[in-house]
């Protein structure tokens, strides 16, 4: 069952601040022998649309002219909390957090050499905001064979949905147990993960 308390469906900037930091995900696809592949990909969103590109050809493309119905997934993990930190024995309370975000939706192959442009114009500021290029133009003969030659699809969404834990479910003595674990290992993510449980759980007072 899925849990509200860590549902993000109705904050769209949050969505959109997490797809933006984001620079992959897995795309999802069925064959017409039924056989499914995840590719992950870089991507962006814009203008209501999720785009990828890469070769005309392979697997994955044929997948998507045999049905064009996808899943698409972003997430990135914070912070695996160990079970230690609310209890002594049981393993239970071993729980993991994290930002995800999950698209339904339908591909189509996008032809237009401007959409083409104006979308890895996106990759680019995305990947490569320091610059170092001339602007991608299809009028421009650096660029206009590359263009064609390029495969670009866009995920048309039918729903987008997110989930963000982190520990908005834990009574105040577990989450302010957490919170100390995290804070006295210190590693990797954990402080940034503690910012984000105050952030998510504003119930949770106390700093």
């Amino acid at each position: 069952m899925r849990r509200k308390e860590f549902s993000m469906d109705e904050n769209e900037q949050e969505i959109k601040s997490f797809l933006q930091e984001m620079t992959f995900g897995f795309l999802g696809t069925v064959g017409s022998d039924g056989n499914c592949r995840v590719t992950p990909l870089n991507f962006v969103y814009g203008k209501g649309y999720f785009y990828m590109h890469g070769s005309l050809a392979g697997e994955k493309m044929k997948h998507l002219k045999s049905n064009s119905n996808v899943s698409f997934t972003v997430a990135k993990e914070y912070a695996i909390i160990p079970s230690y930190f609310t209890h002594p024995q049981l393993a239970c309370p071993a729980s993991a957090y994290f930002k995800s975000v999950m698209v339904r939706g339908h591909v189509e192959i996008v032809d237009d050499l401007q959409e083409k442009a104006d979308a890895l114009s996106m990759f680019m500021e995305k990947l490569q905001p320091e610059g170092g290029y001339d602007p991608i133009n299809p009028e421009d003969p650096l660029y206009a064979g590359q263009l064609k030659a390029v495969a670009l699809i866009r995920i048309v969404p039918a729903k987008i949905s997110a989930k963000f834990k982190f520990g908005q479910n834990l009574k105040a003595d577990k989450f302010e147990k957490v919170v100390g674990g995290l804070k006295e290992r210190s590693e990797m993510l954990d402080n940034e993960t503690v910012e984000h449980m105050y952030k998510y759980c504003p119930f949770h007072s106390g700093r």
